[in-house]
């Protein structure tokens, strides 16, 4: 059994390497961005594309019997980058899949389809009203999956929660390296709202689930994210505690400190992008019911525990990431004025 992962040279995909290993004889990783080889199993082979490029995924995709397309713009991308990429690309490689006639595809959308919403939990049922160009996106990525089922392809829609994990940077670097430091952890608002997250490796079971249980079941959508978690002030305390630096949470008047964000935002001084700062002071968790009851899908990682693993792996390994800066989620944020702001707390 042969499977292709785009973007496999990313977070997800890495993990999705790693922990799918035995199950497959070869993973074919689609990604324009390098491989570290030594960190994926023998038996995993790059092919360097572009998944825009139709003609390259058709290639890519030969003789391949699964695929997970994780291959995406991340939000700190111009717009432009961001719909090429999340939605012709998309196109790009489900006509590829199709060509190929591949059985099975698991692809990796993102509960910011819900937008900001008024009611939780958040069910697969419920409108999709995306916030800012990558929440737009990912609703068009998901309608061009439609379309393509409707032509016989099986696609099984993936609508994680945010997740983290083992070798987990980008924004959460900024929390962990204020965490180690002992500072006043700021948040939008007062903390009493709830904020659900998801490990990993609990979404890597869920695609898994995907790409092997039986068609009838795996074409749909399904939203997942942790079973256990409470407030932003609980969890967050929580690795504070595990921490034992002295760092604390810090409730904020999000009246006041959004507007500061936004502009921040505007000018390009701080990574907060709309969808992080928009919903942070207010409840977001959706309903895990489908997976669990269609999929049989059973997360293993409360929030709190998925945020003292990651920051664990923070501390082990940040001499070995220190220095590198970017835009995805396995190299750190520059933090901009955050990081100014880092020095008074």
């Amino acid at each position: 059994m042969k499977l292709a992962v785009t973007g496999g040279a990313g977070f997800l995909g890495y993990h999705c390497c790693n922990e799918l290993a035995e199950k497959f004889d070869e993973i074919r990783v689609i990604d324009i961005a390098p491989l570290q080889a030594d960190d994926y199993p023998e038996h995993v082979r790059y092919v360097a594309g572009d998944v825009r490029d139709e003609a390259a995924m058709k290639a890519a995709l030969a003789d391949c019997d699964a695929l997970i397309h994780a291959a995406a713009a991340l939000p700190l991308w111009k717009r432009a980058d961001i719909f090429s990429t999340n939605v012709e690309g998309t196109r790009a490689v489900m006509a590829a899949a199709q060509a190929n006639e591949i059985p099975r595809v698991v692809e990796i959308s993102s509960t910011a389809v819900y937008g900001v919403p008024k009611k939780h939990p958040i069910y697969e049922r419920d409108p999709l009203v995306g916030v800012g160009a990558y929440g737009e996106a990912k609703i068009a990525a998901e309608k061009v999956c439609d379309e393509f089922r409707e032509r016989g392809l099986c696609i099984c829609t993936i609508r994680p929660k945010t997740f983290i994990g083992t070798g987990r940077m980008g924004v959460f670097q900024i929390l962990y390296d204020w965490v180690e430091s002992g500072k006043k952890i700021p948040i939008i608002g007062d903390g009493t709202n709830r904020y659900q997250l998801l490990e990993v490796e609990d979404l890597v079971t869920a695609i898994h689930l995907g790409l092997t249980e039986p068609a009838e079941k795996a074409n749909d959508a399904f939203n997942v994210g942790a079973t256990e978690f409470g407030t932003v002030t609980e969890d967050v305390g929580a690795m504070c505690e595990y921490a034992g630096t002295g760092a604390r949470v810090m409730p904020t008047k999000a009246w006041a400190v959004k507007p500061l964000l936004e502009l921040a935002w505007m000018l390009k001084v701080s990574p907060l992008y709309k969808w992080v700062y928009g919903t942070a002071d207010t409840d977001s968790f959706v309903s895990t019911e489908k997976a669990q009851e269609v999929l049989g899908w059973e997360p293993r990682y409360s929030n709190a525990e998925a945020l003292i693993r990651s920051y664990e792996w923070y501390l082990e390994h940040k001499a070995e990431v220190a220095g590198a800066e970017g835009v995805t989620h396995r190299v750190a944020w520059k933090q901009g004025v955050l990081g100014i702001v880092k020095r008074f707390m």
